[in-house]
């Protein structure tokens, strides 16, 4: 049993306070937004968060999940964040790999280029205009192609192949395999880690995302779903020439409070179902050069 000074004890307690404090900033308001989504908006504007079954209500969930803008957004957005995570995936390990290669002739080269990118851009204007001339506006792949190059992914992808022995590509090519072969047959087998943490990355990134929908995409029935709850929100809010009719005013306040709660939920759910299955590969490769 390991004897633990004062001042490791003191230490440890603080530890605990501090680990408390911050699952309790997190828990709090993740609590409140799930039994603010079930309340009688009447009862939430008046009293606050009640836990008396009589003062809940599925109204929020019955007017969003009614709506068919809010489930052809919900599609939407799975199949952009799928996609797009599959695509930056792909991607990123195709080009880390060659970089994490030893004598891979101007690795040093292409690796600056890399790392410029990540400073310095064009800028939205350019970028709308690259995304025009391509033929992709108002297209999937205007979401999917231009954010699909992501050189962190990539920086952290290559620092993971390099902590593969090298002595098993030696062994692959004493055995007379190809480059390919190798990063197919032992890369990739060993990459699961870091491959599972990029995808979900990716993924949460995209289904966060609605500003490039927002810029490229002109068709309502292609909007995903967090630009579809933005609308929704924002015309569900007062305007100021309606502050005279006190009854419309209290009526638009009501919705909007029942609707913001309820679409926070419905929002975040896909998220909260994925990490648990993601944790055990989330664990190894968040890890990746913290022992180099």
């Amino acid at each position: 049993m390991i004897k633990h000074t004062r001042i490791d004890r003191i230490i440890l307690s603080l530890n605990a306070v501090f680990l408390c404090l911050a699952v309790l900033a997190v828990l709090v308001p993740l609590v409140y937004v799930v039994i603010a989504s079930f309340m009688d908006p009447n009862v939430l504007l008046n009293q606050g968060l009640s836990f008396k079954v009589s003062d809940w209500s599925l109204e929020g969930y019955k007017r969003i999940l009614s709506d068919d803008s809010m489930v052809r957004g919900f599609i939407n957005a799975m199949l952009y964040s799928a996609g797009f995570a599959i695509i930056t995936v792909v991607v990123s390990i195709f080009a880390a790999f060659p970089l994490a290669t030893q004598g891979f002739v101007g690795k040093n080269a292409f690796m600056t280029f890399f790392l410029f990118t990540m400073f310095f851009s064009g800028g939205l204007i350019p970028t709308y205009l690259v995304v025009k001339d391509l033929g992709m506006l108002n297209t999937v792949w205007a979401i999917l192609l231009p954010g699909a190059v992501n050189v962190w992914n990539i920086i952290l992808a290559r620092t993971y192949f390099k902590g593969i022995p090298h002595e098993l590509h030696e062994a692959a090519k004493v055995d007379g395999a190809s480059d390919l072969l190798i990063f197919f047959k032992i890369v990739i087998p060993l990459s699961k880690p870091i491959i599972f943490v990029l995808a979900l990355y990716a993924f949460v990134g995209q289904w966060n995302s609605y500003f490039d929908a927002m810029i490229y995409l002109e068709d309502p029935k292609m909007h995903p779903l967090q630009l579809v709850l933005r609308s929704i929100l924002i015309q569900n809010q007062a305007e100021p020439g309606m502050i005279s009719d006190q009854l419309a005013m209290a009526e638009l306040a009501k919705v909007s409070e029942m609707i913001k709660y309820s679409a926070i939920v419905i929002s975040s759910l896909p998220l909260i179902i994925m990490y648990p299955f993601f944790q055990k590969y989330f664990e190894k490769g968040v890890m990746v050069g913290s022992l180099k």
